[in-house]
Formats: C-alpha cells, sequence, structure tokens
C-alpha cells in the first residue's frame, strides 16, 4: 500500500534533499523508499525508475536555481546583471552539491524543449548577454565561456580545491571583472551570421536548453 499522500512531486522533493546529503550520484530508489517507508514498487506509481527520476531532479533543480537568478538579476544590466547572476549561481551550486550536480546531467532533447523552466533559462541567459551587443555564433561561445568559468570554480571551491593564500571572494570577483571586459570587448566572429537564437542541458547558463 502506498503511503497516503505520496506523489511524484513529493518524491522528487525527498530526492532534492537526499542528494544534498548523501551525493546527487547515491540518489537511489531504494534509499528514497526507506525514507518514505514504503516498498521500492510503490515508487514507480510516481516515477518510471531511476534514470526517470534523474530527470525529473534535474529539471526541478534546473527550476529552483533559474528562479534563484531570476530574482537577482531583476532590474540589472551589463555588469551589475553578470555579477548577480554568477553570484546566485555560485551560492546554489555550494548550498545545493546535490542538485547542483542533477542540473549537470544530460537530458533528452524533447523533455527540455517542455520545460518552462528551461526556457526561461534561455531567456535570461540570453537576454543578459545580449545587452553586451552580443549576436549568434558569439552568444553560444560567450554561454560556453561562462558555464566553464562558473561550474570549474564551484567544482574546485567544493572540493577544497583552491590552496593558495588568497581570499577565494576576492579571486571570484576578479574573475567577474575579467568576464565582463571579455563580454564588453569580444572578438567578434566575421562573415557569418551574428544574430540571435535559441540557446542549444539543462545547465543554468543554457548551454543545452533548445528553445527554437
Amino acid at each position: 500500500m502506498v503511503r497516503a499522500g505520496l506523489n511524484a512531486e513529493r518524491v522528487v522533493a525527498a530526492a532534492a534533499e537526499l542528494a544534498d546529503e548523501v551525493g546527487f550520484e547515491h540518489v537511489g530508489l531504494s534509499a528514497l523508499a526507506r525514507r518514505f517507508g514504503v516498498k521500492d514498487a510503490s515508487l514507480y506509481s510516481h516515477v518510471r525508475g531511476l534514470e526517470d527520476l534523474r530527470t525529473r531532479l534535474a529539471l526541478y533543480a534546473g527550476g529552483e536555481l533559474i528562479d534563484r537568478i531570476a530574482v537577482a538579476v531583476a532590474g540589472r544590466a551589463g555588469k551589475e546583471a553578470l555579477a548577480a547572476f554568477a553570484g546566485a549561481y555560485r551560492a546554489y551550486a555550494l548550498e545545493h552539491p546535490g542538485r547542483y550536480a542533477a542540473t549537470q546531467i544530460r537530458i533528452d532533447q524533447s523533455l527540455i524543449a517542455d520545460s518552462p523552466a528551461m526556457r526561461r533559462t534561455a531567456e535570461i541567459t540570453y537576454g543578459m548577454l545580449r545587452a553586451y551587443g552580443l549576436g549568434e555564433p558569439d552568444l553560444t561561445d560567450a554561454v560556453r565561456l561562462l558555464r566553464s568559468t562558473f561550474h570549474g570554480y564551484c567544482a574546485l571551491e567544493s572540493t577544497g580545491g583552491f590552496g593558495a593564500d588568497r581570499d577565494v571572494q576576492a579571486s571570484w570577483d576578479k574573475a567577474i571583472d575579467a568576464l565582463h571586459l571579455a563580454l564588453a570587448h569580444w572578438p567578434r566572429e566575421t562573415g557569418g551570421p551574428n544574430e540571435p537564437r535559441g540557446i542549444g542541458a539543462t545547465d543554468p547558463t543554457g548551454e543545452r536548453v533548445e528553445t527554437r
């Protein structure tokens, strides 16, 4: 008998909590079933299996993250928007390591296209970058630069990878300064189209979110 009130939303929310506690890679149906006091089979009424659970968790976490970023960047543009975007990204990654790890998995493009949160990710990310006067293919290049910088910094920081005697926040602030300068003086592609388009994952910088 499935516990009263158990549904897909509760299962995914519990999976998000579990991911932060034990790591995304250790989230499984058996662990979740124990959390709810039910048998593993009971969860199959709400998720189709482990892959479906992790996909749902990735979309759930991606929605949480873009909501936080949207609040941070509201009413801002240029360097202020970039710093706010980056700060919200970093804070979420450090506060919710398991959920953040879920946002990095590859998801079926058809599921991404149907996700309002992922479309919002694309709109906010590209909107911020268009303020720098960028169009395609430079937009995609810029998204990849931001994604690799933010993700790499957070991954190293979360594991204590910065050992030099230099304040980590100070280095982060310098990185944002450098990114702003790079975007403001972007080496634009010549001889080809440079028009905005959709973003082409659940990653909060929109790298794999196809909106066309």
